[in-house]
């Protein structure tokens, strides 16, 4: 019988990577650890782990005996659940990632309806960039993540998670200096000679702005990559940049730059939630998820009547 706080330990590790992470995350001790994954594989009978460098890595053992821990927790994902919706009151802490747009359009509305209809039920929120938040979801340092999906950019499909959709988000070109052009595709192809300013390099956002600027016949002078898209809004409100921004980062105000439509291909970005499998069933999942749709249908109503 193998011993479940080292199956844990094993899993930790294909999703972090290296002894230190884990230990790190869980306050033990590296050599703990070590020792922890030396009994699982006495237990086991077979190696579970190679040296790699300074590091080490997973036998092919060791990934087999992961996806049986996979689908372990995710029967106690299950269980927690239904113990959850066995009682009349939701209780206890739900931690979420978002992403810098949505934490600040979405997520105070979500708390606010929340605090109303479940004051019993404690909720943790972490910015986090997609790229870092989907790691930790599969890792147990998150609940659930915010996410977003960007046209011919689809996020990997883990199948250690569940993602329903949550809205969608439209995509502007914006620069004060294309106000009166009367062509989408002229007022893109001028902006060839402008700097741009971009999320940084290797992110979703990125490769499908590069796309769009590459779809109309030039490559865009990148003088200014962030992750942050106010910075981004500030940029373009100052004149030194022009830009690809979502909706959302417009919040409760009105626009205070032109707004074009991206000229061609679809023009919208996806708003998405993902929950690690066997959680989605959770009450305090459900009740998260549904406040973020209503908050997302408030903000573009509002958004609606402002424009």
């Amino acid at each position: 019988m193998f011993d479940l706080h080292r199956l844990r330990l094993l899993r930790e590790l294909k999703h972090r990577g290296t002894l230190a992470a884990v230990a790190s995350a869980l306050s033990y001790s590296p050599s703990s650890i070590s020792q922890q994954l030396s009994l699982l594989e006495s237990e086991a009978g077979v190696p579970l782990l190679e040296r790699v460098g300074r590091g080490v890595r997973l036998t092919l053992q060791a990934e087999v005996l992961v996806a049986h821990t996979e689908a372990v927790l995710e029967r106690l994902e299950q269980a927690e659940a239904d113990i959850a919706s066995s009682l009349s009151e939701l209780t206890g802490t739900l931690r979420i990632a978002s992403f810098q747009t949505a934490a600040l359009a979405l997520v105070p509305t979500a708390l606010t309806l929340l605090r109303d209809a479940h004051p019993g039920l404690r909720i943790q929120v972490t910015q986090m960039e997609r790229e870092g938040a989907l790691s930790a979801v599969l890792a147990h340092d998150v609940d659930l993540v915010i996410d977003v999906e960007y046209p011919g950019v689809p996020s990997p499909r883990l199948a250690e998670l569940e993602r329903e959709f949550l809205g969608d988000d439209s995509m502007h070109l914006v620069h004060p200096g294309v106000a009166n052009m009367t062509k989408l595709q002229e007022a893109l192809r001028m902006l060839a000679a402008y700097p741009w300013v971009m999320e940084p390099d290797g992110t979703a956002a990125r490769r499908w702005a590069m796309t769009v600027c590459r779809g109309a016949g030039f490559e865009p002078d990148v003088r200014y990559e962030s992750a942050d898209l106010l910075l981004h809004l500030r940029l373009v409100e100052q004149g030194h940049a022009a830009a690809l921004l979502p909706d959302l980062v417009w919040l409760c105000r009105r626009p205070t730059i032109p707004l074009r439509p991206v000229p061609f291909g679809r023009k919208t970005r996806t708003l998405v939630t993902a929950v690690r499998r066997g959680s989605s069933r959770h009450p305090a999942i459900q009740a998260v998820r549904q406040a973020l749709v209503t908050a997302v249908g408030k903000h573009f109503r509002d958004r609606k009547s402002r424009v």
